[in-house]
Formats: structure tokens, C-alpha cells, sequence
């Protein structure tokens, strides 16, 4: 099975990341004088995804000339007039994103390959349909070492995930997922959290983890992206 379509998560209003989301949205923020969604374009481009959605809201008008630079895949812009948070968004956006299963990735997420290393293509590889509804991104927690680590995640040995309640888990989420969009048959274009979906997978035993070999900046505050900046 090869991945041909990628949901870009896109419109949220960053608003830890004030006052630098107050004129731009969080995924054009810059490292390297380069926007986040760059260095996702850049990852994708080693994949065989050739369509790509990105929803949008705050600052609607800079992702859609955003969009406009990237002529080398088939894009499709979700605007919500109203935030509908990652679940609501992701349902609106199924139309243009088919019935196989695709990448959701939050538009500002960053990580560096190692050599030899691509990490959409090896979770590509790994992911099963017929047993995962949901294939989460993780790194360990103990690899953290610019940005704060959060433990999302138990990973099992048999891959299962189990979601740490008190955050101590072992292995911190990335916002890099494949998924099968049937999972949100029956959810409506309303306000709601992914986070929702992906409790429900691990409560059927779909909930699988893929732990990344690179590096994974969690980038939540300018300070984050100060410390980035300075230090890769």
C-alpha cells in the first residue's frame, strides 16, 4: 500500500505561541528564515504523496498565498469560518482526502531525518490497516533534549499504545499519524478533538505506536523556537 494524501493540520490560533501568532499563523513561523510547513513539504516530497489538504482559519488569507508557492503537489485549502479543532476539521475535510488511508500531520510539526532514516516512508512500511486504525508518531520521552518533554504515550511491547493520563509516560507524540479515514463515519463537521478519535482506537486495540529514529522539537512557545533557531 502506498500513501498518496496528506492532511496538514493548520488553522489552529497558536496562542501560546503569542505575541508571534498574533500576525502569523504558527505553521509560517520560520526556523532558518524557513516556514515549518516547508520542512513538512520537504519530508512529503520524499513519500509518494502527490495530494495534500491543509485546513485553515486563523489568518486564513497567508496560508492560501502560502499555497500558492508549492506548485508541485495537488492542494486543497479547508477554511473554517468557525474552529473545529483537529476532529471537526479533519471530518470536513474528508471529501477531498479519499477513502484510503493518509497522513495527518500538525503543520507545525518539525523533525530532522537521520541519515538513511525517513519517517513518514518507515511508518509507511509499518502500518497495518488491517489491525491499526491509527498509527501515532513517537519519541522517547528520555530522548528530549532542546524542548520540553510530555509523556503522551505507554508504548507496549507488542506496539499497543496506552495513553498516560498524568503525562509520565514513555514516549511523547509527535502529531504525525496515519490514519483510515472510515474511523469518522458518523462524527459531523463540529467542534471536537482528534484526541477523541485516537482514546476510541486504543479502547478497540487499534491504537498503534511507531517510535521515529530522528529528532522531534516540540515547538510550543517562542522561547521553543528561539532555542531551535539557535541550537540546530
Amino acid at each position: 500500500m502506498q500513501i498518496n494524501t496528506a492532511f496538514l493540520v493548520c488553522a489552529g490560533l497558536g496562542s501560546r505561541m503569542r505575541p508571534l501568532t498574533d500576525s502569523c499563523p504558527k505553521p509560517l513561523l520560520t526556523i532558518k528564515k524557513r516556514p515549518l510547513l516547508d520542512y513538512i513539504f520537504d519530508h512529503l516530497r520524499k513519500t509518494n504523496v502527490m495530494k495534500v489538504t491543509l485546513n485553515s482559519h486563523h489568518l486564513s488569507d497567508q496560508i492560501d498565498h502560502y499555497v500558492r508557492s508549492i506548485p508541485d503537489f495537488a492542494i486543497t485549502v479547508s477554511h473554517e469560518p468557525a474552529l473545529l479543532e483537529t476532529g471537526g476539521g479533519l471530518v470536513k475535510a474528508l471529501d477531498s482526502l479519499g477513502k484510503s488511508p493518509v497522513f495527518m500531520i500538525n503543520g507545525d510539526a518539525f523533525w530532522i531525518d537521520n541519515d538513511g532514516k525517513d519517517t513518514l516512508s518507515d511508518m509507511e512500511k509499518f502500518y497495518d490497516m488491517y489491525k491499526m486504525d491509527i498509527l501515532l508518531c513517537l519519541i522517547p520521552v528520555s530522548r528530549m533534549n532542546l524542548t520540553e518533554a510530555v509523556g503522551d504515550y505507554d508504548l507496549l511491547p507488542d506496539g499497543l499504545l496506552r495513553r498516560s493520563k498524568d503525562k509520565k509516560g514513555t514516549h511523547m507524540f509527535t502529531g504525525i499519524r496515519i490514519l483510515d479515514p472510515a474511523i469518522m463515519a458518523g462524527y459531523k463537521p463540529e467542534k471536537f478533538s482528534f484526541l477523541t478519535n485516537m482514546d476510541e482506537a486504543e479502547k478497540n486495540g487499534r491504537l498503534y505506536g511507531f517510535e521515529m529514529s530522528g529528532e522531534w522539537h516540540h515547538i510550543s512557545t517562542p522561547e521553543d523556537l528561539e532555542t531551535i533557531n539557535s541550537n540546530i
